[in-house]
């Protein structure tokens, strides 16, 4: 049965007045809940209501007096957004909850951060380093976007030295079961041949451990050094701080 969209509006105003339509999946987006993608993907798997009925599509044009909820809450615009750079630890996982109870980013953050806010793409429980998060939904969509390249550099240490053959196989690209893995800059790092510096604008899960695999090296460890120009500089393993007004106007800015 075809699932309509209930029409009758109860008085409520939980758009900023000086924005009189947003898309469903963007306004989500506003909300801090998820990047605009992900908030589509919640809408079509039926996971939204519009004043009182189940909206799967995440074009529809909110109104003004639209009620939203997700997972039981009202869903209402921040009015200030929040840009927050962490230094994630080992053995953390990047989502909003877990269903075994492991340690998340959120549980760093939340003493102080009341606001809701999510990262900008992810990074594997065993993956050290820089993760961006905001309730920006706009910019998160940006930085994830394949089409933007966002440039990454992780310091890789691995299992064994790497030869110099190796390194040029990977600055080629190796082809992978999903396709080829474009690097864009590699070479040792601390003069130790089993620690690489790899630089990469690919967004794919896992990507850098999978070309090590590929070609027969464990990674031991994975840290992410530098992320959209943002580097770890004064940044502790597991503290986090508010990015500067020039650094969000630079991330906004940035085209590559």
């Amino acid at each position: 049965m075809k699932k309509k969209t209930f029409r009758s509006r109860p008085k409520i105003d939980v758009l900023p007045k000086t924005i009189e339509i947003f898309r469903l999946n963007k306004f989500i987006a506003h909300c801090g809940i998820c990047s605009r993608r992900e908030a589509a993907e919640l809408v079509k798997n039926g996971q939204i209501t519009v004043n009182g009925q189940v909206n799967t599509n995440p074009a529809y044009e909110v109104q003004k007096e639209d009620v939203i909820i997700y997972k039981g809450k009202i869903l209402r615009t921040h009015s200030k957004e929040i840009y927050l750079l962490l230094n994630k630890p080992k053995n953390v996982i990047t989502t909003l909850n877990d269903e075994r109870g492991r340690k998340t980013v959120f549980d760093l953050i939340k003493d102080d951060i009341t606001e809701r806010v999510y990262p900008v793409g992810r990074l594997d429980r065993n993956t050290t380093g820089l993760l961006l998060m905001t309730n920006d939904g706009d910019l998160a969509q940006k930085l994830s976007h394949p089409s933007h390249k966002t440039k990454k550099i992780y310091h890789v240490t691995l299992d064994k030295p790497v030869s110099k053959n190796d390194l040029q196989l990977i600055l080629n690209g190796v082809q992978l079961e999903d396709g080829k893995a474009e690097v864009d800059g590699i070479d040792y790092a601390n003069d130790k041949r089993n620690e690489v510096g790899i630089e990469i604008h690919l967004g794919k899960n896992r990507i850098v451990r999978r070309i090590f695999e590929h070609l027969g090296y464990e990674v031991e460890k994975l840290d992410r050094v530098y992320f959209a120009g943002l580097t770890k500089k004064n940044l502790p393993r597991g503290k986090y701080r508010h990015l500067t007004d020039k650094e969000v106007i630079q991330l906004k800015h940035l085209r590559h």
